[in-house]
This record gives C-alpha cells, structure tokens and sequence, in this order.
C-alpha cells in the first residue's frame, strides 16, 4: 500500500490547479461587468471615426467628431431607457423571453427608425428656443453639444437608478438650460415648455385611466365570465381590431409624416379601415386557437399573448421612427450649421446620422436594456397577457388622442402610467371584492373574512417605492438637465 508521501506531489499539483481555477474565476466575475461599457465605448469610438469621413465637409471638423460621439453615447442611453417600455409589458406577462424580447425590438426599432424617421427633424428641440435667436452659429453649436451631453448624462443616470424617463423631455431642458444661457429668456417658446410640464401629469394620468378602464371592460366580459373560452371568442377578435385600428393610426401620425404628410383624419380612417380587416381575419384564428383550451383564466394566455407580442414590436417600429430624433437630431442640426454656416429652424437628417441613431438605440438595448425591461414588466406590479395588453394598446390611444387635440405628451409617461393603472386598478377591484365578501349588519356572530388593514397594506399588488422614484425622476427631468447643459456650456464656451 503506497504511503502518503507517495500522493504528495498531485496533492501539491491540485492545490496550484486549484489556485488557478480561483484566479481565472475572479477574474471573469470581476471583467464581466465591463464587458457591455467596453462594447458601448467602442461603439463611441466607431461612430466618432464615421464622423470623420464626413467631417471634412464641414468649417469644424472636430466638433463634427464629438458631436457624433455624443449622439452615439445618447443613443445607448435611450436603447437602455425607454424601449423598456415597449417590452416590458410582454416580457413581464411570460409571452416573451428576455433574448426574444431584445431581438423583437432591435428589428423594430431599426426598421422605425430607417423607414420611417424621416428626412427632416421638424422645429428644432420642439420648438422651445427660436433658432434665429441665437448670435452666431458658434453659440449655436454650442448650445447644442451642450444639450445633447446634458439629456445623455441625464439618461444615463436615470438608467443607472431604475426609472424610466422621457429622452424627449430631456432633450428639452438640455436645449433650454443652453438656450437661456446663449440666448436670454426672451428666445424660449414658454408656452411649448408650459404645455410640456402640463403633460408631466396628463400623460400618466391618462394613460393609467385608460389602461385600468379597458382591463375592467375585458375583466366584465371575458375573465368574470362563467364560459370564459366562448366569451373569448367573441370579444378577442374585438380587442385585435381595435389593437390594429389604434396602431395603424398611431403610426401613421407618428411615422408618415415624416415620410408623406397625412392629416389626423385620413390617419383615423386608415386605422378604421384596418381595425374592421383585422377583426374579421382574426375571429377563425381565434376560434382554432381556442379549440381544445380548458375553461380556465390561464387558456386566456394562449389567446392574448400572440397580440401582446405584435402589439410590443408595432410599440418599437413607432418609438424608433419618433425617438431616433432625439439622438440624433441635436447632431444634425451641428452638421447643416457646420456646413451651411448659418443657422436655420428646418434641419436636414443625413442618412449617416440616421443610421448612427438608429445602430445606437438597437446596441444600448442589447447591453444595458434587460434591467428596466424587468423594472418596468415585474417589479411595479404583477403583469399577464391580459393587463400587458391593456397597457400596449393603452398606449397607443392615448397617444392618438392627444395628437389629435394638439396635447403634447410622452409615450414614456403613459406606458409607465399604463403599468400604474392596472396595478390600481387590481388592488381598487380586489378591495372590492373584499368589502362584498364582509359580514352585513344582522349576521349575527359570523366573523368577517375581510383582512385587517395592515395586512392589507402589506400586501399591495403596486410597489410604491417604484412610484415616488419613477416620478420624482419626471419631474426633475428638464430642471436638471436644464441646469446641466447651462453649466456646460458656459464651461465649453470658456474653453473654446
């Protein structure tokens, strides 16, 4: 029998084998996290080279370069931030996985934002600051890169913490903190700016009412119902027609016009046109869908989850044809100022920049989207296929809505708001029920079954700490980015 001194050396060799496997496994948990700012940084640095092919166009090539540069990085920031909202929904009701999730809406995202984000960036910022206002085309450049480094970084930081914020909103006050700087008070659209802090409340509120109104009409006609399955049969094809009028719409006003002008009117009848074709296609699909399904709550995943799914990828087509403005268009207003050497309200969007925008928001999603995605689909409140869907299509009336009454509002505001509603609205229901089910006077000793008060707090199906996080970061949304990008552009203008 060999003696212990015999197996020492092996022993020595798995010690050092282990040592090793200890380092590399650190070094992998430690090099992990900066595998995604590695990729987003050469990402930057790829676009800044892209720039400068362009750049010798242009009487200031360098600003060219960092101003690509910085709409790069914007654009990370948005694909973190606000796609959330589109999928979270889906993701959070299990149609979806996390990976489907991010291929669904990079696809969509980036057919938006090529087929439909336009060749014109309409009223510079919105409208806020008056372009002619501003001394030179120097100011003006400075301004801008300003703004753009200030709503980025704004971005970022609310990414960094967990709230979902509106990018539009942040270009706003980093183009109106520059603004008053370069240009005094007397060169902002106040009322714009009015009606922008106006929709900080009408855009949740709305879509919150909305989203809770529809679930409790699907909850009284199909999920209450005795047969749920023959209900579903009739009022599913329902809700896809009217899934696809309301889309069709949306995009139409969202998208086209930047494409082929289209009034509010010829839009509205488009989404009629293609609500009633959708619900008649969709009443045998249906009806094949739901053969065989048992008469339970859960068969209702089966039939509402293909158009939560079809409802999120038509969410990112129209985000990507409205928002891919955002990052990129302080960028191109630069380019023409740079090029032109005057300053003008209509900009011009290059192709290349709107392929950079367009590139930006698809990679931010891959490398930093999954945590709002869940923020947003399962950490506020308990979501399935039915409440997803009521908030998609929440989404896209409201936003109709307020487009046809001239309202200014954020998608971003009304998705969250959508999110919000249902989750209200489950626990104004579930208190509710609990009421009916309480002991009436004259039951004599029966015991209310009814859960004391501090039971019932505890078990809230809405978070309220997402509440007061989500909307403080609202609100201080253009104060602190316009505080940001004034501070910036005094420290560029002295620098320059």
């Amino acid at each position: 029998m060999p003696s212990d001194d015999s197996r020492t050396p092996f022993k020595d060799l798995d010690k050092d084998l282990g040592r090793i496997g200890s380092v590399e496994f650190a070094a992998q948990t430690v090099g992990r996290p900066l595998v995604a700012p590695a990729i987003a940084f050469a990402f930057i640095a790829l676009a800044a080279a892209i720039a400068s092919l362009f750049s010798g166009l242009t009487h200031t090539p360098l600003l060219i370069v960092v101003a690509a540069a910085m709409s790069a990085y914007m654009g990370l920031n948005i694909g973190a931030n606000d796609v959330a909202n589109n999928m979270g929904p889906a993701v959070g009701a299990r149609v979806m996985t996390m990976g489907g999730a991010l291929v669904l809406a990079a696809v969509s995202e980036t057919a938006g934002a090529l087929l439909a984000g336009g060749d014109v960036v309409g009223t510079l910022a919105e409208g806020i600051i008056a372009p002619d206002s501003v001394a030179s085309p120097r100011l003006f450049i400075i301004a801008m890169m300003a703004g753009l480094v200030s709503s980025a970084v704004w971005v970022n930081i609310a990414t960094f913490l967990g709230a979902p914020v509106s990018t539009t909103h942040s270009v706003v006050g980093g183009v109106l903190g520059a603004g008053l700087v370069a240009a005094g008070a007397s060169a902002i659209n106040w009322p714009m700016l009015g009606a922008i802090a106006a929709s900080w409340m009408v855009s949740p509120l709305a879509g919150g009412a909305v989203a809770a109104l529809i679930l409790a009409f699907l909850e009284w006609r199909i999920v209450r119902k005795d047969d749920i399955i023959a209900a579903a049969r009739v009022w599913v094809p329902a809700s896809v027609g009217l899934m696809a009028g309301a889309f069709t719409t949306y995009i139409a006003l969202r998208g086209l016009p930047r494409v082929v002008p289209i009034s509010f009117l010829a839009a509205a009848s488009a989404g009629v046109a293609a609500g009633l074709a959708a619900a008649l296609a969709s009443v045998p699909l249906v009806r094949r869908r739901a053969a065989g399904l048992e008469n339970r709550k859960r068969a209702l995943k089966t039939l509402f989850g293909l158009p939560l799914i079809i409802a999120a990828a038509l969410l990112s087509f129209a985000h990507g044809a409205n928002d891919v403005a955002n990052a990129v268009g302080p960028l191109a207003a630069i380019v023409q100022v740079a090029m032109a050497g005057n300053v003008s309200a209509d900009v011009a969007l290059p192709f290349w920049v709107l392929i950079l925008g367009a590139a930006g928001i698809s990679l931010g999603l891959f490398l930093f989207g999954p945590r709002l995605i869940r923020m947003v689909g399962e950490e506020i409140t308990k979501l399935n296929p039915v409440r997803g869907f009521c908030i998609a299509l929440a989404t896209a009336i409201t936003v109709i809505t307020a487009s046809g009454l001239g309202i200014p509002v954020s998608t971003t505001h009304i998705a969250v708001g959508g999110v919000f509603g249902v989750g209200f609205y489950r626990e104004w229901a579930e208190e509710r029920r609990a009421k009916d089910k309480a002991p009436k006077e004259g039951d004599g000793e029966k015991k209310s079954k009814r859960q004391p008060a501090e039971e019932r707090r505890r078990r809230r199906l809405v978070r309220r700490s997402h509440v007061l996080t989500i909307f403080a970061a609202w609100v201080i949304t253009v104060p602190a980015t316009a505080l940001l990008s004034a501070a910036l552009f005094v420290i560029i203008n002295a620098l320059d």
